[in-house]
């Protein structure tokens, strides 16, 4: 049988054009023994060996060998190759397809073409050790292993520093900022700038005083840069240097002697007469406007005209929101700070801004008193001179002034504001125009041995009407010369709320209290809890209390007993305060005025609901906030 018959037989008859062929190295007895084995529904063929096909047939035809399935050969051959030990697995290895293109005519020559049935394309196999192995010492491949291995760990490295920074370098949360010192406090009241001595700073020691407050006489205020006023700045801040105490002036910016340069110059240029309130002509005062406390006409003649003056005979009135007067009284300002003056208290503020009207006032709804009658300052409103719109602007204009003069300056008031809606910016809401107000009586409501309203509900609308946030001064010259209670009890309980204590060394706030007092509630008033802490009122008439708490922070729970008898704490007691709190501080005669099982020591735990308050007393408890459930 010669080859191109047996090609055919494996094909299955003439009408095949392609056959898929053994493997090379497979006998050609093994495809004749094959041949004659009976047909199976399978099969398998072997690749035939390019040289088996030399001198084959020229037929020119193109013969693709390619398997098919399930077509019954009745030569057996297939499975007597199948029979074959290991030929089953090499077949499984390998199969290629052979394709023939037609030659030459004249020789019968044919071209084979094998190649893979899947695709043409072989399979990929990978490289054996021994090839590996060729490049483990390669120059080339051993720099670029230590490039990748140099390169992994500096990335590595890299990350983790990267990490450490920016854990170290990432915003922390910012730690409470301690108060200014004008917050801080207290601050002693001395008397005027000319009386200063060098025994006022072991005064103000006593009170641990953070300022020192002096007042400069009115008819000083525009004259600060005069040689004789000015030597006496120098030596009233020279008194206090090296020492924590600062200089604070009280200052009377709103009218000035008829004397003065401002005045001189006013009646030699009309056109700076816009500082006063000046009427030219007219044979009368232009309404019905008093004197300050008096039952005289407010207006002075000068030459022709009327010019109004509502306090002192000869000192005429300034209008502070005049553009020439923000600029002399800014002069003075920064003129007093770079002398060494570190804040301001000014006087007569409600009467910075005038009625450009000059309206008459008209009657008080509520006089004070109801013998007054037209006549008296008393009998009218007065709001033609006081608390007038854009107060709060003004102040702040000067404000402003002091603050770019100096970062810790401070500018405030020297009395009651009485109407604190009239001092607050007109473009931020609740915002005042000064630093640190003062306002309400609850200093001299709580002195009181008979007080007219109640404590708790003075207290309470202090704040309300302050301002939740405000930070007052507490003005203990208000402290009754009668009062049954204790100073240093009373000192104790304002010294606790937000503000800070203004003590004249003349009144009984400061001669009744001993100096380890005031050091015990200077602690008390660096801590977190005061500085930032919320304030919440509580109640168990006739005692009034208050706590200070910052969270994370210990809490204060301050409590004061205005009457003669000791008094049960019967607190309501919200869910986040203990009933068990240690004893922090407690007034100078405490345990003087109570029994011995009522008496209390320093550091000592005391159950609240079993807590007796000495008469006349404070107490101040330590407690940790305990979580609700």
């Amino acid at each position: 049988m010669n080859l191109l018959s047996r090609l055919k037989r494996l094909g299955g008859g003439t009408s095949k054009n392609s056959v898929t062929l053994p493997p090379t190295g497979v006998s050609e007895s093994t495809i004749n023994a094959a041949a004659e084995t009976p047909p199976d529904s399978t099969e398998v063929y072997k690749t035939i060996a390019e040289d088996k096909f030399l001198g084959a047939s020229a037929n020119p035809e193109k013969v693709d060998m390619v398997q098919d399935e399930k077509v019954a050969h009745g030569d057996g051959a297939d499975e007597q190759m199948l029979g074959l030990n290991g030929v089953e697995d090499k077949l499984a290895e390998r199969r290629d397809e052979v394709k023939f293109v037609k030659g030459d005519h004249q020789n019968g020559d044919a071209k084979i073409d094998i190649g893979t049935v899947n695709g043409g394309k072989p399979a990929f196999t990978g490289m054996s050790k021994e090839e590996l192995m060729k490049y483990a010492n390669d120059p080339f491949w051993v720099r670029l292993r230590w490039i990748f291995f140099v390169g992994f760990w500096a990335i590595w490295v890299g990350m983790l520093v990267g990490a450490i920074l920016i854990i170290i370098g990432a915003p922390k949360c910012a730690a409470p900022q301690p108060l200014p010192w004008y917050k801080r406090g207290p601050h002693a009241k001395f008397g005027s700038v000319d009386t200063c001595s060098r025994e006022d700073i072991q005064v103000a020691k006593k009170i641990v005083s953070a300022g020192a407050i002096y007042e400069l006489p009115a008819a000083l205020t525009y004259d600060v840069k005069k040689p004789e006023v000015e030597e006496q700045i120098k030596h009233l801040v020279a008194l206090y240097q090296g020492s924590d105490t600062r200089i604070i002036l009280d200052v009377t910016p709103n009218y000035v002697a008829k004397e003065s340069q401002l005045v001189q110059d006013a009646i030699a240029n009309p056109e700076k007469r816009s500082a006063f309130v000046w009427v030219s002509g007219g044979s009368s005062p232009p309404n019905n406007w008093l004197k300050v406390g008096g039952n005289r006409s407010a207006w002075e003649k000068l030459e022709d005209s009327y010019v109004l003056s509502q306090f002192q005979d000869g000192y005429f009135d300034l209008k502070m929101n005049s553009t020439f007067i923000r600029n002399e009284f800014g002069g003075v300002l920064k003129h007093l700070v770079g002398l060494g003056v570190h804040g301001f208290r000014l006087k007569n503020t409600k009467f910075f801004v005038l009625s450009d009207g000059l309206e008459n006032e008209v009657t008080s709804a509520v006089p004070k008193d109801r013998n007054w009658g037209p006549g008296d300052y008393g009998f009218y409103d007065h709001k033609q001179t006081t608390f007038q719109s854009g107060l709060g602007d003004v102040l702040y204009d000067y404000l402003s002034i002091v603050k770019n003069a100096s970062e810790e300056g401070f500018l405030s008031v020297a009395e009651d504001v009485i109407q604190p809606q009239a001092y607050k910016l007109s473009t931020v809401p609740d915002a005042y125009g000064i630093d640190i107000p003062i306002y309400g009586d609850l200093v001299k409501v709580l002195s009181e041995p008979k007080p007219k309203k109640s404590l708790q509900k003075d207290l309470e609308n202090t704040f309300d009407l302050s301002g939740k946030n405000s930070w007052l001064q507490w003005n203990f010259a208000d402290v009754s010369l009668e009062t049954p209670q204790d100073p240093s009890a009373l000192a104790m309980f304002v010294s606790l709320l937000p503000g800070v204590p203004v003590v004249p060394v003349g009144a009984v706030a400061y001669q009744n209290i001993t100096e380890e007092t005031y050091r015990q509630i200077t602690v008390l008033r660096k801590s977190a809890s005061y500085m930032h802490g919320e304030l919440s009122y509580y109640q168990a008439d006739p005692l009034v209390a208050f706590s200070r708490i910052k969270s994370g922070n210990p809490g204060y729970f301050v409590i004061f007993n205005p009457t003669d008898l000791p008094q049960a704490s019967n607190f309501t007691i919200p869910k986040n305060l203990p009933d068990k709190m240690t004893v922090s501080y407690f007034s100078e005669k405490y345990n003087n005025n109570v029994e011995n099982a009522n008496k209390v020591s320093h550091s000592g735990r005391v159950n609240l609901k079993d807590l007796k308050v000495a008469p006349h007393s404070s107490i101040i408890l330590t407690y940790v906030p305990e979580k609700a459930e």
